[in-house]
């Protein structure tokens, strides 16, 4: 079996694992006199997590100023869409198409998910940035194992770099206008 085969039966395997957790309704709240909490309201706050297993992984991506909306169908071909069209119609270098295929690289699932994309702000290379973020994000949410290499791959990260505003009294933000001693 390839590594493709192996990662898409273990995520078949933990979706027959997980059970939707019922809610705990919460007991009686004791005070006492004085106005405190007793101990026994405040571990009843914590409550389990409701686990919902759907077809469809949503997750947002973000670079410079492009904000990318990511739906990742589960048992896909590998077709990815941004804005209703073809990720080669829509990036046209293959530099761009490679920043966005390297989380499926990294955890070697290419081909195995249909990504469906919705971009907008920033130029070419901020939403390239902007849909890598996300497609990481929605395979963290896919399983565990992804993450550990995600987070040291460092595709979890926001990149928070954004252009630095221009200063008054200046050409650019940095940039200073040359100074004259005479």
């Amino acid at each position: 079996m390839t590594n493709k085969e192996e990662i898409v039966k273990k995520i078949q395997k933990e979706e027959s694992k997980v059970k939707v957790a019922p809610q705990v309704k919460p007991k009686s709240k004791t005070v006492t006199k004085t106005g405190s909490v007793s101990k026994s309201m405040i571990t009843e706050k914590k409550q389990s997590k409701k686990i919902v297993v759907t077809d469809k992984i949503y997750a947002t991506g973000k670079r410079k100023t492009a904000i990318a909306k990511v739906w990742m169908l589960k048992k896909g071909s590998g077709k990815i869409t941004v804005n209703g069209k073809s990720i080669i119609d829509y990036f046209k270098r293959p530099i761009y198409r490679m920043i966005i295929n390297q989380p499926f690289d990294i955890v070697k699932a290419q081909g195995s998910y249909d990504i469906v994309c919705q971009v907008l702000g920033s130029g070419l290379s901020g939403q390239a940035g902007a849909i890598r973020h996300g497609i990481s994000k929605a395979l963290n949410q896919i399983s565990d194992e992804f993450h550990s290499t995600l987070r040291s791959g460092g595709f979890l990260t926001r990149d928070s770099r954004k252009v630095e505003r221009k200063k008054y009294g200046q050409p650019k933000a940095r940039k200073k206008f040359q100074f004259s001693k005479r």
